[in-house]
């Protein structure tokens, strides 16, 4: 459902695309061998390359051109194996060459198209509109001298993969679930690694409004967004802006605009240049990248199994929730450690162990799934003693908090703690005929028709046998006792 702004001449439709900038996962950057690491030491990873010295000459990281194909082919896009880098042209203190080589007209991967999971459990297919190589700028830092600008270029040539959407997306929560998706596939692919703190992951968003049906409204670009809640909120406070303009009699202007996510709004940063402003030409320095299919061929047939995949096979050959399989999909690292639970037993029963007591105990104690003291291995093994009758659920739950802040074995606390679940006929028989013996008057009424009753008389027996007893051994005994 899209977002509707509700102004006071009607209804107001929110249009919405997204740029992506992702950093490429590569240990060089685009045109040198300058390292990528983040949290280096200010201007220690700065070849002469990317410090636009003269006479320099660009060579391209093939690693980041398999990247770029990769992720093309995990967005089912157009693998363009012709391609241009092209000089973009603008003034920036951070900008060493004058210069930042990107990819304009010619782009390495053309259209594809995305699936973005909506909370209700629908799907929505988005358009992708390219996919271009191109190298980041340096950093401006602000903040550390009273009167100057400090500069920072080891981001400057790193290498980018700017991924843009068509503008099919129609409210803030589509926004944030199409960024959420990117990021999976980004991951899954190993191509990013999706770190929007660190800023290897950001948004540029574009937002119009219109009336329902009408053609698109003018949009403003929200510039360099990293965080799915800035992502939100821009668009929110962006909209009713519009909004607000438009019904007052005004117009909107092409531009580009700044978040201020203290001040939770946005301001405008220049008007809006056109392409021609960046006086784009093919850099002279790069040959045009070409490829052949095999290259292509090759990287295809290392792909991994993709979330969208990975879910319906779930679905399908597992016999999970299309909601399960949903949240066990949307992280590489949670899919992996739930396969590996589920390898060989009752896959709705692992789903359930990992989504409900392994996130509940993460959550309770802020852990990642890295950080988990209990691995997939452990956790199988405890759901094996509940499979085999050795400790009933109830008891697995006490076991795995225990697991959880110990980081024991599940057998071993079962040993230590003597909770294994009793399933000796002689002794759970025993337990019975006492219970029934101590509440004559409900026998009575359980034969005269009250069959609620038979979970009384369980209750009494689990808790005589200090919860213990096996309940399916219980219940074979127990209603035939009572029926006398």
């Amino acid at each position: 459902m899209g977002m509707i702004v509700q102004g006071a001449t009607g209804d107001w439709e929110v249009v919405i695309g997204l740029e992506v900038h992702a950093q490429v996962s590569s240990k060089a950057k685009l045109f040198s061998g300058s390292a990528t690491e983040y949290g280096a030491e200010q201007n220690t990873q700065v070849s002469f390359v990317d410090a636009a010295m003269p006479g320099m000459l660009p060579v391209i990281n093939e690693m980041a051109v398999e990247q770029a194909v990769r992720t093309g082919l995990g967005l089912k896009a157009q693998i363009n194996k012709f391609s241009v880098f092209d000089r973009k042209n603008y003034f920036y203190a951070d900008l060493p060459q004058g210069y930042q080589i990107s990819q304009y007209l010619q782009p390495i991967v053309g259209e594809g198209k995305m699936l973005i999971d909506l909370k209700d459990g629908s799907t929505k297919e988005i358009g992708i509109t390219r996919l271009h190589l191109e190298q980041d700028a340096g950093k401006s830092i602000h903040d550390q001298h009273p009167t100057n600008t400090l500069v920072d270029l080891n981001r400057s040539g790193v290498a980018l993969m700017e991924i843009v959407s068509e503008p099919d997306i129609r409210s803030p929560e589509e926004a944030a679930a199409y960024v959420k998706k990117l990021r999976s596939i980004l991951r899954y692919l190993g191509t990013c690694d999706g770190n929007m703190e660190e800023g290897s992951m950001r948004a540029d968003v574009n937002v119009s409004v219109r009336k329902p049906g009408d053609p698109f409204g003018t949009r403003c670009e929200m510039k360099n967004i990293n965080s799915l809640r800035f992502i939100q909120q821009a668009i929110v406070y962006e909209a009713n802006r519009q909004v607000d303009i438009l019904e007052a009699g005004g117009t909107i202007d092409q531009e580009t605009r700044l978040y201020d996510s203290v001040k939770g709004e946005t301001r405008s940063m220049r008007s809006k240049e056109e392409a021609h402003d960046y006086r784009y030409f093919p850099d002279p320095d790069l040959l045009p990248l070409e490829f052949d299919d095999a290259f292509v061929e090759k990287i295809k047939s290392q792909l991994p199994e993709l979330p969208d995949d990975k879910k319906a096979r779930f679905i399908e050959e597992l016999g999970l929730t299309a909601y399960d399989a949903g949240v066990l999909v949307a992280e590489k690292e949670v899919a992996d450690y739930f396969e590996a639970v589920a390898e060989g037993r009752d896959a709705k029963l692992s789903a359930n162990w990992v989504i409900g007591e392994l996130f509940g105990n993460l959550n309770r104690t802020g852990k990642s799934l890295s950080e988990s003291p209990v691995s997939a291995d452990a956790l199988g093994k405890l759901i094996d003693l509940i499979k085999d009758g050795t400790i009933s659920n109830r008891i697995a739950k006490e076991v795995f908090e225990e697991m959880f802040d110990s980081g024991k074995a599940a057998a071993d606390i079962v040993e230590e703690k003597g909770l294994k679940q009793v399933s000796d006929t002689g002794a759970i028989e025993a337990a019975i005929d006492e219970v029934i013996a101590a509440n004559p008057d409900k026998l009575e009424e359980y034969r005269g028709g009250k069959d609620k009753l038979l979970g009384f008389f369980m209750g009494q027996v689990m808790k005589a046998t200090g919860g213990k007893a096996n309940p399916g051994v219980v219940n074979k005994i127990l209603k035939p006792k009572l029926d006398g």
